[in-house]
């Protein structure tokens, strides 16, 4: 169809799915999840053991509850997730010299290799995604996503009293999406 007064179709001067933010991110995000399952299949876990392990191996896995809190999953089922990569040989539960009813989330030296190699697939997971982007502004697209994403973790971390009572829309939006994750598929 085409518009009378611009000569042009509506369908072009209309934006295109494309062009929204979040059609854009879920896009990128499915193209992403799909290859990297893919990759890490044999793992415990899949996607959700690579990226416990790779807190591991950083040394930035901490607790299990912390960690648990801090990728979205369910502690019932890290829990699980754990005692699999465990039983793997690829973390290891240890006791917290600052507390010690507390354990922190160890990589194995097995873990830790098996990370290398599972990171090293992923970073080209990652290149070939970017590679529509020119050189230059690939390290400034992940330098910005990364920016977003630390955000986006300390606004979830911050305890409801320091985000005023009800805490913004998009606030209220991530808690509640938060919820509807932990609740077990019945």
């Amino acid at each position: 169809m085409t518009s009378k007064q611009t000569g042009t179709s509506e369908s072009s001067a209309s934006p295109f799915l494309e062009d929204d933010f979040g059609f854009a991110i879920g896009v990128i995000f499915r193209a992403y999840a799909r290859a990297v399952e893919a990759t890490v299949a044999d793992l415990p876990g899949g996607p959700r053991g690579y990226f416990v392990l790779a807190a591991a191996v950083r040394g930035e896995a901490g607790s299990q509850r912390s960690l648990a809190d801090r990728l979205g999953i369910d502690r019932t089922m890290m829990t699980y997730l754990l005692d699999d990569l465990e039983k793997d040989g690829l973390v290891e539960r240890r006791l917290d010299p600052a507390d010690r009813r507390s354990r922190k989330i160890v990589a194995t030296e097995r873990g830790s290799e098996l990370w290398d190699s599972l990171h090293s697939k992923v970073d080209s997971i990652d290149n070939l995604l970017l590679s529509v982007l020119p050189e230059d502004s690939q390290c400034e697209f992940r330098e910005m996503l990364f920016a977003i994403a630390r955000q986006v973790n300390l606004n979830e971390q911050k305890p409801a009293d320091t985000q005023g009572a009800e805490g913004t829309d998009s606030e209220r939006a991530v808690r509640a999406g938060r919820r509807r994750r932990a609740r077990p598929n019945v």
